[in-house]
């Protein structure tokens, strides 16, 4: 399941930021984009996505596996994204978190789901508590098992890893990156440190409006 873009070009008030420009990712592949602070890269994963800002202009076309997702609300598009913050919700639980992004069905089917992701990310017996109660790599396990529990086509991540301290950012690394691949999910990765690239994982830059090759 591959993501495409084709001829995309993100503008505001009538400057150019990001020039028409088409990438493919392949399946299970992670692309990293990266350029200075209000370059864009942030806008053009929210395009991406559905929910650009009203203030920015965008065309071109974003296809996955195929079926074009411009003019698609946000919610049908089933891309994934994990941001600086984990953003998640204070008033619920870490199970209810998790149960928030996932498709309906049969209740029992679902916790079990829950209990299962929460296992397999060293997370097991924590489904009751409310995420203040969690260490910061802990709440970004959680943000990303919501991401995933919502059975996304393709993931966004925009600094994921950011706030974590080094020792926990390279753990947090190898976490998703494995969930990424092995789920087979095409990822457009935005970041400001070339330690978040994937060994031998490609890198586009944005400088003057224009994306190339690193």
């Amino acid at each position: 399941m591959a993501l495409r873009l084709e001829a995309v070009s993100i503008a505001r008030d009538g400057h150019t930021l990001i020039a028409p420009f088409s990438l493919a990712i392949a399946p299970g592949e992670i692309v990293t984009l990266m350029g200075r602070s209000g370059a864009g890269k942030s806008t053009l994963l929210s395009f991406i996505a559905g929910d650009i800002d009203e203030a920015f202009v965008a065309s071109g076309s974003v296809f996955l596996d195929g079926e074009r997702l411009d003019g698609l609300l946000p919610e049908r598009r089933r891309i994934g994204r994990l941001f600086q913050d984990d953003l998640l919700f204070p008033h619920l639980t870490v199970g209810e978190n998790l149960l928030f992004g996932m498709a309906p069905g049969p209740r029992a089917e679902r916790l079990k789901r829950v209990d299962e992701a929460l296992a397999a990310a060293e997370l097991g017996g924590m489904a009751e508590r409310p995420p203040a109660t969690l260490s910061g790599g802990q709440r970004a396990r959680v943000a990303l098992l919501r991401a995933l529990l919502a059975e996304p086509r393709a993931m966004l991540l925009d600094e994921p890893f950011n706030k974590l301290d080094q020792e926990l950012r390279a753990a947090m690394r190898g976490f998703v990156f494995g969930h990424i691949v092995e789920r087979n999910i095409p990822c457009l990765m935005v970041t400001h440190d070339a330690a978040d690239v994937p060994e031998g994982g490609r890198v586009l830059l944005i400088e003057n409006g224009e994306v190339r090759h690193a």
